[in-house]
């Protein structure tokens, strides 16, 4: 049984209110903004979801990072999960993500988790793209129960969940 209904459509453009900001799938092809924008931000990233994920590793390389790209736009494609780039509007910087997963840990059906780049931490873009995000996965996604994580519940009790079954 899939995590989504089989007729979903995925969103491929969602504007930020108030910004010129978008949202759209990730793609190998954007590494190259990609890489600068997690190691800027590498040590805030790694406490949000290094002890769940590992990741990002302090020497990730730029080819280890567009293979991870790689692998999000497949995942993207065969709908296992989306990886969602925050952009500004010329697409020249990544400025953050929205990560949305089949639920590993019971209690869900969808696992929900974003992030900013540094500089746009506690600014109005950050406050913009905070509000969007719940709002989004309730209005164009087919969950009942999602999971906010790092949000609704810390990493770390998600950490102590058990296993979705």
């Amino acid at each position: 049984m899939s995590w989504l209904p089989d007729d979903f459509v995925h969103p491929v453009h969602v504007p930020v209110p108030d910004s010129a900001l978008h949202l759209r799938p990730i793609r190998e092809a954007d590494a190259s903004i990609d890489h600068p924008a997690v190691m800027g931000s590498r040590e805030r990233l790694w406490e949000m979801f290094g002890p769940a994920w590992g990741w990002p590793k302090e020497t990730m390389t730029a080819e280890e990072n567009r293979i991870d790209l790689r692998r999000h736009e497949k995942e993207m494609v065969a709908h296992q999960s989306f990886n969602y780039a925050l952009l500004d509007e010329e697409e020249t910087a990544v400025l953050g993500c929205v990560y949305i997963d089949p639920p590993e840990r019971a209690g869900s059906d969808g696992e929900i988790s974003w992030w900013v780049v540094d500089a746009l931490v506690g600014g109005e873009a950050e406050r913009a793209f905070d509000a969007l995000v719940p709002q989004w996965i309730a209005a164009d996604w087919p969950f009942r129960q999602p999971r906010y994580l790092g949000r609704d519940i810390s990493w770390q009790d998600w950490l102590a969940l058990p296993p979705a079954p």
